[in-house]
C-alpha cells in the first residue's frame, strides 16, 4: 500500500493535526503539543504522511536560501516506528525533494537537519558528500557550512569540527528509528543527549538528483 504525503502551510495546522503529532512522537522524542505548536511558528511548510488514513510521519521544513545558497531545512520531524518506517521515511523525503525541485529548477541545494540518533541519517543517504561522516574530516568550506547551519538552527554553542551542538533542551531533531545499517555510529559517539547536543547533518542534493522527483510523493 502506498504511503499519502500532503503538504501545506504551517498556519495551516488545527490543534486536532498537532495532537495526532504529539501522539506519533510519543515513542520517540514525545513532543507535547504546546512545542510543536512553537515549530508551527517557526517553520513555513509541514508535510504529513499518511497510512491508511493513519498519521505516519511528519515533518517541518522551510525552502529558503543561506548566503544565497538554496537551502531545505528540516527543523523537526518524525517518523512512527512501525514496520513500514522505511517507506513512510522515503515517501516524505520524496515530497521535501518535489517541493526543493519546484523552488529551485536547475539548482544544487543543501539540505540540513539536526539529529540525536543514527537512523536519521537515512533521510539524507541519497546525498552527495554528506557531513558529518565516519572517516571523513571536515575541510575549511565544510567547517563553514557548520557554521552556518548552527547559527540558522539557532543553536547555543557550536563544534565546528565535529558539528555537534548545543541546543534549549528540546530534543528538536529528525526523529527516526531505522531498521537499516547506517554506519555513522560513531558521528553520535560524543553527543550528550541530557545537555542538550545534538549534530547538525547536511548533504547535497544536486539538480541533476532533484531532476528525478517531477512528481510530488502522491
Amino acid at each position: 500500500m502506498t504511503v499519502d504525503v500532503f503538504t501545506k502551510d504551517c498556519t495551516a495546522l488545527s490543534d486536532a493535526e498537532l495532537g495526532e503529532m504529539a501522539d506519533l512522537s510519543v515513542r520517540g522524542e514525545g513532543w507535547e503539543v504546546g512545542a510543536l505548536s512553537k515549530q508551527a511558528e517557526k517553520w513555513v511548510l509541514v508535510s504529513q504522511a499518511f497510512d491508511e488514513g493513519k498519521l505516519v510521519g511528519f515533518a517541518f521544513t522551510t525552502l529558503e536560501r543561506i548566503g544565497g545558497t538554496p537551502s531545505l531545512v528540516i527543523g523537526v520531524a518524525a517518523v512512527a516506528r512501525s514496520r513500514r518506517r522505511s517507506a513512510v521515511l522515503a515517501s516524505l523525503m520524496h515530497e521535501q525533494f518535489h517541493k526543493t525541485l519546484m523552488a529551485f529548477p536547475d539548482e544544487d541545494v543543501v539540505v540540513a537537519t539536526r539529529l540525536t540518533s543514527v537512523g536519521a541519517f537515512e533521510a539524507l543517504r541519497d546525498l552527495t558528500d554528506v557531513r558529518p561522516w565516519p572517516g571523513e574530516r571536515a575541510n575549511g568550506e565544510e567547517r563553514a557550512w557548520g557554521r552556518r547551519l548552527a547559527k540558522r538552527f539557532g543553536a547555543v554553542a557550536f563544534d565546528d569540527r565535529s558539528m555537534i551542538a548545543t541546543g534549549d533542551g528540546e530534543h528538536l531533531v529528525f526523529d527516526h528509528e531505522s531498521l537499516k545499517n547506517i554506519g555513522a555510529e560513531d558521528v553520535l559517539a560524543d553527543v550528550d543527549v541530557d545537555a542538550g547536543q545534538h549534530v547538525i547533518a547536511w548533504g547535497w542534493a544536486m539538480a541533476e538528483f532533484l531532476d528525478g522527483f517531477q512528481s510530488p510523493a502522491s
